[in-house]
């Protein structure tokens, strides 16, 4: 993986090079689920670092079985994880991806969740597709999702036809590896995940790029929680 990041850089500066690598593959070999599965195409195979063939025929994508409504997949990261982003490698049939192919249809609709539990509902909701279309869909995609959990959950549903233009008749799960980028321990934040979080952020987590705290401890408030209640005037 180093080395496909080196070659992603070679054009950028060397600190953006070392910016894009601090964030650490949280997801890669850690326990996965699905909803169903397809033959022996597993929920591990997304996170088993091996995605150079979108093909079921490669053997390295997880695929849920026929037929189904709704499709859920996530990945358990061990621990309360602090995420930057998300990369999804979508199935594509070793074809171009182009609104031609017909996996798109199999993607579009899809949402990914940010979890301290398995449920989903739980969690944040990270990203929910309601405006791709077969020729606008990328993949990879790439989720800004700067949360903190245990658990990243993608999903996918059929249940509420009419659906737009273009999805498929079935929920999928294709995944060929899904990467979660983020800070391998708690209450760091930053480019290099060397900057520690404010010390009254609630349980210790801020944001793990601006440092902003997502609650305050009893008493403190502010973006960093710095400030006292009591020591604010009298309104």
């Amino acid at each position: 993986m180093t080395g496909m990041v080196l070659l992603v850089c070679c054009g950028w500066t060397l600190l953006h090079c070392l910016s894009v690598q601090a964030y650490e593959n949280l997801a890669l070999h850690q326990p996965a689920w699905q909803s169903s599965t397809y033959l022996y195409y597993t929920a591990d195979r997304a996170v088993d670092g091996q995605y150079t063939v979108l093909a079921s025929n490669g053997g390295q994508c997880a695929v849920s079985d026929l037929g189904q409504t709704t499709a859920e997949w996530r990945v358990d990261l061990g621990a309360v994880r602090s995420i930057h982003h998300i990369v999804i490698h979508y199935m594509a049939g070793n074809r171009v991806w182009d609104k031609n192919n017909p996996y798109t249809a199999y993607f579009l609709g899809f949402s990914v969740y940010v979890s301290n539990t398995k449920n989903k509902e739980d969690g944040v909701l990270c990203f929910r597709d309601t405006n791709y279309t077969h020729g606008t869909i990328p993949n990879p995609v790439n989720i800004t999702c700067p949360y903190h959990g245990r658990y990243v959950i993608y999903y996918n549903n059929r249940t509420h036809p009419p659906y737009p233009e273009g999805y498929s008749g079935s929920a999928w799960i294709e995944l060929c590896e899904v990467e979660v980028y983020g800070c391998p321990f708690p209450g760091y934040y930053g480019e290099n995940c060397s900057l520690e979080c404010p010390q009254n952020c609630q349980d210790g987590y801020c944001n793990v790029v601006e440092g902003t705290c997502f609650g305050c401890s009893h008493r403190y408030i502010g973006p960093r929680c710095t400030k006292v209640m009591n020591e604010l005037p009298f309104a």
